[in-house]
């Protein structure tokens, strides 16, 4: 860790270093149980830039106060260079002065793949069997962020099946999974969901990946690839079968396609807050999907626990 002015810097590594997938989940829940409410969370701000957009994330918590500033340059890959780039600026409480930088994208793996992991673990986890078998769609950042928070709370996973267009990254990532997590690890198509538990699609496609009639009854299925409302991962198949679950309703009807294309009423989306409180369950036989926009709350909450973990 270094520093700038006397205010601490985290890059992606000393994130990691501070907070595991597991503390990030804990955190996220210990928030949400102790009252914070994600309805009233500012939305996120878009704005225009001649090579993509910059987006701007602030939120406000007891005890806590952040903004995310996050750069969208979809040329940037072709270059060498991430897609998305960004940080994070925390500031102290009582004074509003700065008391750290985060890297943001190591940020951004770190709470969004932990926010998908508590959802699983109120959504997959209360009744056995226990998840087993992983279905992952990408084989980006996202994609291994999320392979290593699902296990932390579901450690029965045995088999991660990838889905990819791109070969060789394809190839790597499976290696990366069976060394990295010692799990047996294939290359599988879009029809592999028919046999997942767990179905992961961290991508940026702006089209359903498959064919939402495939999923299993008892399966959980995991979107976050898009913060569109004209961009899905799912299709409404899945979505209208399903127990619906969003990080807020208003985020949702406001940015989700994934619900906003299926024509989903809002008033039968589950609020993260409320499965985590244990004031909704999900339906019995029918699958389970949580579609997350990503929201300034969870960046704050974890940006929070990295610092106090790191100081």
């Amino acid at each position: 860790m270094s520093g700038v002015g006397g205010i601490p810097v985290l890059d992606a590594d000393a994130i990691a270093a501070a907070l595991s997938p597991s503390a990030a989940v804990d955190a996220l829940e210990a928030a949400l149980r102790g009252g914070l409410d994600p309805e009233v969370d500012p939305p996120r701000a878009a704005v225009g830039a001649e090579a993509g957009e910059v987006l701007l994330m602030p939120s406000s918590a007891p005890g806590a106060v952040g903004v995310k500033l996050v750069t969208v340059a979809p040329a940037n890959p072709d270059r060498g260079h991430p897609r998305i780039q960004g940080v994070y600026v925390l500031f102290d409480p009582e004074t509003l002065a700065p008391a750290a930088l985060l890297d943001g994208i190591g940020l951004t793996d770190l709470r969004t793949s932990a926010v998908s992991a508590l959802a699983v673990r109120h959504l997959a986890t209360p009744s056995p069997p226990a998840p087993r078998r992983l279905l992952v769609f990408g084989t980006g950042a996202q994609g291994r962020a999320h392979v290593g928070a699902l296990r932390a709370v579901c450690p029965d996973i045995a088999r991660v099946d990838v889905v990819a267009r791109d070969r060789g990254r394809l190839e790597a990532f499976v290696a990366w999974c069976a060394a990295e997590h010692r799990v047996e690890a294939r290359i599988a198509g879009p029809e592999a969901v028919a046999g997942a538990d767990l179905v992961v699609c961290a991508t940026t496609a702006r089209e359903p990946l498959f064919d939402g009639a495939l999923v299993r009854d008892d399966a959980t299925v995991v979107a976050i690839g898009s913060h569109e409302p004209e961009a899905r991962e799912v299709d409404e198949r899945l979505a209208r079968r399903a127990t619906v679950v969003v990080e807020s309703r208003a985020s949702a009807t406001r940015e989700a396609g994934d619900v906003i294309r299926a024509g989903l009423d809002p008033g039968g989306l589950v609020p993260l807050a409320a499965l985590v409180r244990g004031e909704a369950r999900p339906a019995a036989g029918r699958p389970r999907l949580f579609k997350s926009t990503g929201m300034a709350w969870e960046d704050l909450v974890v940006a929070a626990a990295v610092h106090e973990a790191a100081s």
